[in-house]
């Protein structure tokens, strides 16, 4: 018997008890601001007249090696945060086995870091997205050191552009 696309389906205009998650405890706040000027500042990026939410930055390594080692992955993750200026939140790994493969998140209140690893092919999938003053190109010798990777290729994507009658 065939799937057919009416098994998908889920009735969006459902109610939803919202008020059965008052229980649950609140999730942590990161309060940035320490004077009344920043608490109105949106952390948009204004560099050589572009305006922008932030940098994104995708890093490809090849032939890297310790892409299963969760306390290098954790400690440079931790370097990257720091010499980028950023700040922290949370950092949440996962190791897959059999291969030991590590996926995870570094949450900043910039923005984030994330990894992807297949070990068993040398390979590393880096997302490093990051607003305001830090300085996401400072986490790339940090990672290539952790990692020794053969082969770096990197995009860089500005995020959220602001047309100039919008700045």
């Amino acid at each position: 018997m065939g799937i057919t696309s009416a098994n998908y389906l889920v009735d969006v205009d459902a109610a939803v008890d919202i008020d059965k998650y008052d229980d649950i405890a609140q999730w942590p706040t990161h309060i940035q601001q320490t004077s009344p000027e920043q608490a109105t500042q949106d952390h948009f990026v204004r560099r050589n007249g572009i305006v922008f939410a932030g940098t994104h930055l995708i890093f490809d390594f090849w032939g890297a090696s310790q892409l299963d080692n969760l306390e290098l992955m954790e400690a440079a993750l931790r370097e990257s945060v720091i010499v980028a200026g950023a700040t922290l939140l949370h950092i949440h790994l996962h190791h897959f086995t059999p291969n030991g493969g590590i996926s995870g998140v570094a949450v900043l209140a910039e923005s984030h870091i994330s990894v992807h690893t297949w070990p068993e092919r040398g390979y590393a999938a880096f997302d490093v997205f990051m607003c305001g003053e830090a300085e996401p190109e400072k986490t790339i010798p940090v990672l290539r050191k952790a990692f020794s990777p053969d082969q770096v290729n990197m995009t860089e994507h500005l995020r959220g552009m602001v047309e100039a009658q919008d700045v």
